[in-house]
């Protein structure tokens, strides 16, 4: 009896201690009110409805149809049995979260924002309930009961998230993917930038939820006198040809302590740095800033002098861990190196000893890499790194695996091998790693991220000197400065990289479609909102075969930025068939023991779709979207490109169920419980990846819950 009344009281506490460590997170038990489930982004859930017993009577409760398709990145929040979410052309929407029937939308359905979106945040205070959400380069606060704007924030319930910027970066281009995060009475704000050198710069800034009003800033590239200064040129921050080193992956924020965890991404232009001698901070950094002020407590830089896109990828993840029997408050921040690097909440300290390594140099002229880059202890990386690809680890699957062997051996493999004009391989590649939908983790202590094993192929050339540029005509130039990169010099584009050919696009969209596209962006794609209506007309002429073939010195671009060396464009390491040339597994996902630093286990993640064809299973496929957890000891995810959802026993990795959803879910799933009924819902967009869109939220449940 004695032992069976000890057994209940442990397990009283464990249900507790679960209890204090979501409701000081997320909100209520049967609420998902926070991006990724709560302040501290651990995708994380008591609910325990759903069970790895019962998980495979999963089905389908309900959908909700979209007038619109295409890419949803949304991690949708239910709040007091209401879903609020965003459509693919960014509308704003609620529904009754448990039969999936429309309250209220608000947007222009006859302007649609070609830019992806991933949620709303909401704020409450008594009676007043907002949702907060953006379309390009604004932040709208609405009436969460009506989706109505609150006409006292900003101007009729809108503010320009160029607010605050220098003068210089009012006209550049701006606009914010992923929700604010929410402390107390303000909202403060991740932004995506350009990545060249037009980039705005990337300054953290805080808004009155109330009002609108700027309340503090944040330099990422310091002004004189203030910390970092001396890492970046002395007139860096004057923002004329250096900028980002911007947040636009979300943060988290403690909300006992006031602190808020801010994740940085490269400075611009993103791959050649000679015009940024220094180590550049505040770029790729974990920035630990006091929410009520702005004010640095602590900061660590991931990668020195980034030249290579290692931006900070994802919000980092708030938890606590037993070592030596000590709880320890920590945050623990995924890279898309592959590495999970982990602190003391307050202090900064590493958990993990931290090591300076030597890395090689740069063979550009007037690059100057750092000699050291740093590398966690532990845990050990969950992608695997460039220099472990050998001819051996070529894919057994390549129809061409001797001529992808060749052009192995003419690439350098080096961890932070400086991209030159002969070709590096970038693995894990451009997009991670870890990607945007993050990790979760749970009160235990492990960490769960899914990761992509897609290497790339970085590439330098020399940029045409402006006598070069003057003999072009004006749509040629702006097309090569601007657009090149992605679609490459001939307009051929790199489809098997999803960068499309813009050849025949005269045939497919006309002058003002293609116009906007410019102006606002698509996708990942920026919006060049800097250039001039004359300019983005000439880019159209030059794409459309409309433009004369005069050119004169007046074409010279004395305005823009010089660069003397770009990347010559994304382009992924396939085969043949667009399969990746190196050999599975594709994707992994990753249960990380952070108390210890080792791994759980490890898996791959899905199935490339032309390979199961054959019977070729199990290799593991691209995958965007985070996955979420529950206290029942489930994993759920989406994520990856073979289109199913999927989940798996936390504590082993096993596969427990899995469905074909009615189309790819790049998005993170949310859970919630309405009435005694525990539901999972999620974002069925497609798109990307070259899979067919979709437009769809679906929602499951048991077939038979437990009221």
């Amino acid at each position: 009896m004695k032992i069976r009344i000890l057994s209940f009281s442990l397990l009283s506490v464990i249900a507790m201690l679960s209890w204090a460590w979501i409701n000081k997170n997320q909100g209520t038990e049967n609420d998902w009110s926070d991006y990724l489930g709560g302040s501290n982004r651990n995708h994380y859930s008591t609910l325990r409805q759903i069970t790895p017993e019962n998980v495979s009577q999963l089905k389908i409760a309900w959908t909700y149809s979209l007038p619109d398709s295409g890419q949803m990145q949304v991690n949708p929040l239910i709040i007091d049995g209401v879903l609020y979410g965003v459509s693919a052309s960014v509308q704003a929407f609620a529904l009754d979260a448990a039969t999936g029937k429309e309250l209220w939308k608000f947007g222009d359905p006859l302007k649609h924002w070609s830019s992806t979106s991933r949620g709303v945040s909401y704020w409450q205070k008594g009676d007043d309930k907002r949702i907060l959400f953006t379309t390009g380069p604004s932040l709208w606060a609405l009436d969460a009961n009506t989706g109505k704007p609150i006409d006292s924030f900003g101007e009729n319930g809108k503010i320009d998230l160029h607010k605050g910027l220098p003068e210089i970066a009012q006209n550049k281009f701006i606009i914010s993917n992923t929700p604010g995060t929410v402390f107390e009475d303000l909202i403060i704000m991740p932004v995506r930038l350009s990545e060249g050198a037009d980039a705005a710069p990337g300054d953290i800034r805080a808004f009155d939820v109330k009002t609108g009003a700027l309340v503090w800033t944040f330099h990422t590239i310091p002004y004189p006198n203030e910390f970092g200064y001396q890492t970046f040129p002395k007139n860096a921050y004057q923002n004329k040809e250096i900028g980002g080193a911007n947040n636009w992956a979300g943060m988290a924020v403690d909300k006992e302590n006031g602190i808020v965890f801010v994740p940085t991404g490269s400075a611009a232009y993103d791959f050649y740095g000679g015009n940024r001698k220094g180590n550049n901070l505040f770029s790729n950094c974990l920035l630990a800033l006091d929410a009520r002020t702005g004010k640095r407590i602590w900061h660590f830089q991931t990668t020195h002098h980034d030249i290579w896109d290692r931006d900070l990828p994802a919000p980092p993840n708030l938890l606590t861990i037993t070592q030596k029997g000590k709880k320890i408050d920590v945050v623990a921040q995924v890279t898309k190196q592959g590495y999970v690097y982990v602190f003391e909440r307050k202090t900064g300290k590493p958990i993990f000893p931290i090591n300076e390594i030597p890395v090689p140099k740069s063979s550009l002229a007037g690059e100057i890499t750092s000699p050291t880059q740093p590398i966690p202890s532990k845990p050990k990386p969950y992608a695997r790194q460039a220099n472990t690809i050998t001819e051996a680890q070529i894919s057994p699957y390549a129809e061409n695996r001797e001529e992808l062997i060749k052009e192995l051996r003419k690439l350098k493999t080096a961890i932070y091998q400086p991209g030159n004009k002969t070709g590096v391989l970038l693995l894990p590649g451009y997009d991670g790693g870890a990607e945007w939908g993050g990790a979760a983790a749970d009160p235990e202590g492990t960490l769960y991220v899914n990761s992509n094993e897609m290497a790339w192929i970085l590439k330098m050339i020399e940029t045409p000197k402006k006598a070069q540029l003057s003999q072009m005509t004006a749509g040629e130039r702006l097309y090569y400065s601007q657009c090149s990169a992605c679609h490459g010099k001939d307009r051929m584009g790199n489809p098997k990289s999803n960068y499309p050919s813009l050849l025949g696009i005269e045939k497919k969209y006309d002058k003002a479609y293609i116009n906007r596209i410019i102006s606002t962006g698509k996708g990942m794609m920026p919006g060049f909102t800097a250039i001039s209506a004359n300019d983005k007309q000439a880019i159209v002429s030059f794409l459309l075969g409309e433009e004369k073939k005069e050119v004169s010195a007046s074409n010279q671009t004395d305005n823009e930025p010089y660069i003397p060396f770009k990347s010559d464009g994304y382009n992924k390491f396939l085969d043949n068939r667009g399969l990746p040339a190196i050999a599975p597994p594709w994707g992994q996902l990753t249960a990380v023991d952070l108390n210890t630093g080792e791994f759980k286990w490890q898996i791959p993640l899905g199935f490339e779709p032309m390979l199961a064809k054959q019977g070729i299973k199990n290799t593991g496929v691209e995958n965007y979207g985070g996955p979420v957890v529950t206290a029942s000891g489930l994993l759920f995810i989406a994520a990856t490109k073979d289109g199913f959802f999927r989940a798996f026993d936390k504590h082993t990795g096993k596969l427990l169920w899995e469905t074909q959803l009615p189309a790819a879910a790049f998005a993170t799933p949310s859970t919630y419980a309405v009435n005694g009924k525990q539901y999972i819902v999620l974002a069925c967009g497609g798109t990307k990846l070259g899979t067919p869109k979709g437009n769809l939220y679906v929602a499951f449940a048991l077939a038979r819950a437990k009221q």
